[in-house]
């Protein structure tokens, strides 16, 4: 069932959070990703893995996850904390919405400063390849209180199902636990913000 019908129908919508694990810069060691599922704004079940930080990686594990994932076949959208997990290990949002067959969004705290993102990844690898992919992810959208870029689905329809699935402030809940989750596995207490 798509996002409208759910919607319209007032039915739960089930979605999936990716958030990284808080981690040391510069270090080769791998960076934990959490993946949590909520019904609505309640907690359901999570997925565990990861990455290579500012690695090439992400989409291809986020993507093997969800397709082993028990979860997979009753989620409705797939939401990330931002384009990039494990400092700019970047997801190519049109390829994991096509690999899943799912909506899938990045969620940003506020609309990027574009310019200090391009400054940042001229001190990586292939600064081009990093800036082609978020360039892919398509426009950002501003629909208060989210910012988000969106493959798969309608930024109106976005924005509605973020709502939906967001308890207060403006992190959908998904993306909250997945944050909360990681910093605690990785620090023995979860962080301040979520």
């Amino acid at each position: 069932m798509n996002l409208e019908t759910l919607l319209e129908q007032n039915r739960l919508i089930r979605a999936i959070g990716f958030d990284d694990a808080p981690f040391i810069r510069k270090s080769e060691n791998p960076v934990q990703i959490a993946g949590v599922v909520c019904a609505g704004t309640r907690f359901e079940g999570m997925v565990w893995s990861e990455i290579q930080p500012d690695g090439w990686d992400a989409t291809e594990t986020i993507t093997k996850v969800l397709l082993n994932s028990k979860f997979l076949p009753q989620l409705h959208i797939v939401l990330l904390d931002g384009i990039s997990l494990g400092g700019f290990n970047i997801v190519d949002l049109p390829t994991l919405s096509n690999a899943i067959a799912l909506p899938c969004v990045s969620v940003m705290r506020r609309y990027p400063k574009l310019e200090k993102v391009e400054y940042a990844l001229k001190r990586l690898p292939d600064p081009e390849r990093r800036l082609a992919m978020i360039a892919r992810a398509g426009t950002i959208y501003e629909a208060h209180p989210f910012v988000f870029q969106v493959c798969g689905a309608t930024p109106e329809i976005t924005a509605k199902v973020l709502t939906r699935v967001t308890d207060r402030g403006h992190v959908p809940e998904p993306l909250r636990l997945a944050h909360l989750i990681a910093s605690a596995v990785m620090k023995g207490e979860s962080g301040k913000q979520a």
